[in-house]
């Protein structure tokens, strides 16, 4: 894992030192994603630079450095990632001439990219990346990112100049780049707690789609394709599904992902694995041992003092299967000293409050091994969030009744006074009627109105009244579509996939894990596997209620049930009760009306969420998450434009305990 950035910049064509400067001056934005070395390459007959910070894991060597060249001359590679079947590749008769200098997967992609082309070698990739390729003949500059989304890249063009880069910090070290907030984006971050791609928080900057390569001349002229689109795996899922038994799809998938993770097991370096004691991790883990690579170590931090604590599962789940277990046992402090830090590491918001023990867990880790896996995708893919529960109750009860019939039941529920009504639950606590009944009643009667992808988009959001927003008072842009003809659950589970999956989860886990230097590697979004989950029948999914049902007989033949059994917990944080103790000073201080919002955010009805949060009518943690995350990251990236260049790495290392 690395950082990548550089420019393509005509003004300064045949100024070689300028155009080293600036691309050493991106790099170093993002030095954290990559200690063990730096490397620029420059072409100033057009202004072109090329820079990288290496993470060294395969080829530790010189022979692995970047930016690499390939060995005709004609293409220069920065990338970020890994790539898992370059033994494969090595082997084709395409580039069986090659006089191997080393044996990096760097190397294997820039001379497969030079012997057959951008577009059939990506396709050919089994990995995660992120990756610019100069083409010195036809001067163009591509841009490509890995199928899922893993890896992060960002680029503008502005005044005929173009910038990239692994984190949006890097291409602010550049003059020529606005710090102007995007309306339409600060809308869809209320709305979801995260910006949707290709959209990004700031004014003229891109993300890099999952699964498409950006290609930019020295004209300015851009063209965007697509190697891989999920949908595509959708359609052919749908159209082709698998007609197996039971024992033929559990021995198929278990089969595929062993395979997936013995890839994701090669490195030079130490490696590990997160660790929670679910479903994911733990198949992970399982898996890790089996293929009999060495011993296998195992991290979880637990939190016992703030309520919620997964160690002590993570711990028996690692003595079954026999891996070196190390956990941490955190205390709030311990959290909330993070928080300070998280505007630092998210460069574009990002209102997941578990970025916190994301980041702590990735530096425990990162204290003994350099990669870890992780079992990140396995709710998308086998359909195990909770709401996915909820969906398919709203489609069998719900979604079929008359428009007119919900619509008159919304309307009488919603005529109930909620207050009157929380106060009869509370005082029949503990008797069959759940708590705060009014609020319940209330969001039920919201519901009866809505059609099921409404239905979807209001389980996903973090602030459904966008009204705090001081401009646009609706979402200017929703989630994409499914493909036609898919179920309710289908179409979450695809939605999921495409925005929730790689603009929240795995951007959450990449720069929590990048700010120590720990490559983290998910195996179950393995392109194959993705493919895999879309062909099964519903019933390898959710059969009696149970979620993940496939998922959950591979890890049978690793871990008895009881090990693993258990709500899901997932990896939160108790948000609303630290703003109103612990972190109550910083909240006040964000939410002062003389420079709350910057002109964006409106502050009257913010102020309005707090006074009721504090006074305990309602819990509006996450609510107030995502607004105190995004004015935190406002201050820090707007509103101090002028602070020093280096202030963002120097606490970027003091994070990573460097």
């Amino acid at each position: 894992m690395c950082g990548i950035a550089g420019l393509l910049d005509p003004s300064l064509a045949g100024q070689p030192e300028a155009l080293r400067r600036s691309a050493r001056d991106m790099a170093n934005a993002i030095a954290h994603r990559g200690p063990d070395g730096e490397g620029v390459w420059i072409d100033p007959a057009v202004g072109v630079a090329i820079s990288h910070r290496r993470l060294a894991i395969i080829d530790l060597s010189e022979a692995g450095a970047q930016p690499m060249i390939s060995a005709d001359g004609r293409w220069v590679v920065s990338y970020n990632g890994e790539i898992y079947n370059t033994e494969e590749i090595r082997r084709e008769p395409s580039v069986a001439c090659v006089n191997w200098r080393g044996h990096s997967d760097t190397e294997v992609l820039i001379e497969s990219v030079a012997s057959k082309g951008i577009t059939a070698a990506i396709k050919s990739l089994n990995g995660m990346f992120a990756m610019a390729l100069w083409d010195r003949r036809e001067r163009v500059l591509h841009l490509v990112r890995d199928r899922l989304g893993i890896k992060p890249l960002f680029f503008t063009f502005h005044g005929g100049k173009i910038a990239f880069g692994s984190e949006i910090k890097a291409l602010l070290r550049l003059g020529f780049v606005p710090r102007e907030i995007d309306a339409a984006a600060v809308s869809c971050y209320l709305k979801f707690g995260y910006v949707p791609a290709p959209g990004a928080i700031l004014g003229g900057i891109e993300k890099v789609m999952p699964g498409e390569i950006v290609s930019i001349g020295v004209n300015g002229r851009i063209s965007r394709s697509r190697y891989w689109r999920l949908e595509d795996a959708v359609a052919e899922g749908v159209d082709a599904p698998l007609e197996v038994s039971d024992g033929e799809a559990i021995e198929m998938f278990s089969s595929l992902l062993a395979d997936a993770v013995g890839r994701q097991m090669i490195s030079d370096v130490p490696l590990g694995a997160f660790l929670s004691g679910g479903i994911d991790s733990s198949s992970i883990a399982a898996l890790m041992i089996a293929s009999g690579k060495g011993p296998v170590r195992t991290f979880s931090i637990g939190f016992p003092d703030l309520g919620f604590d997964e160690s002590a599962y993570a711990a028996r789940v690692a003595r079954h299967i026999g891996s070196i277990h190390s956990e941490l046992v955190m205390t709030a402090a311990d959290a909330l000293a993070t928080v300070p830090l998280v505007p630092e590491m998210y460069d574009e918001p990002l209102a997941d409050a578990s970025q916190i023990p994301t980041f702590l867990v990735s530096k425990l880790t990162r204290s003994h091994v350099t990669v870890a896996l992780s079992g990140d995708g396995g709710d998308e893919l086998f359909a195990g969030y909770d709401r996915y529960k909820v969906l398919t109750w709203f489609s069998r009860y719900a979604g079929p009744m008359p428009t007119r019939f919900r619509l008159a039941a919304g309307a009488m529920l919603g005529a109930l006074p909620p207050a009157i009504l929380n106060h009869v639950s509370h005082l029949l606590r503990g008797g069959r009627v759940p708590q705060r009944l009014g609020d319940k009643v209330r969001n039920l009667s919201r519901v009866l109105t809505l059609d099921p992808d409404g239905f979807y988009t209001r389980l996903v959001s973090q602030v459904p009244d966008v009204g705090l927003h001081m401009g646009d008072r609706e979402n200017p842009a929703g989630l994409g579509e499914a493909p036609p003809g898919l179920g309710v659950l289908d179409r979450a589970r695809f939605l999921d996939t495409v925005t929730y999956l790689p603009d929240d989860i795995l951007q959450k886990v990449d720069r929590a894990s990048m700010a120590v230097a720990l490559e983290a590697r998910p195996p179950l979004l393995d392109h194959r596997i993705v493919e895999f989950a879309w062909r099964l029948p519903p019933r390898f999914l959710v059969r009696n209620g149970e979620t993940k049902w496939l998922l959950r007989r591979v890890l049978d033949r690793f871990v008895p049930r009881h090990l693993v059994e258990r709500p899901k917990m997932g990896f939160g944080v108790p948000i609303g009760e630290w703003l109103r103790v612990p972190l109550r000073d910083w909240a006040e201080d964000l939410l002062a009306p003389a420079r709350y919002g910057g002109g964006i955010l409106d502050v009257k009805p913010a102020q309005e969420i707090w006074r009721r949060h504090i006074s305990r009518e309602k819990d509006y943690g996450y609510q107030l998450w995502t607004l105190l995350s995004f004015e935190a990251w406002r201050r820090q990236w707007v509103e101090q434009m002028h602070r020093r260049p280096a202030q963002a790495s120097d606490a970027m290392a003091i994070a990573a305990g460097r």
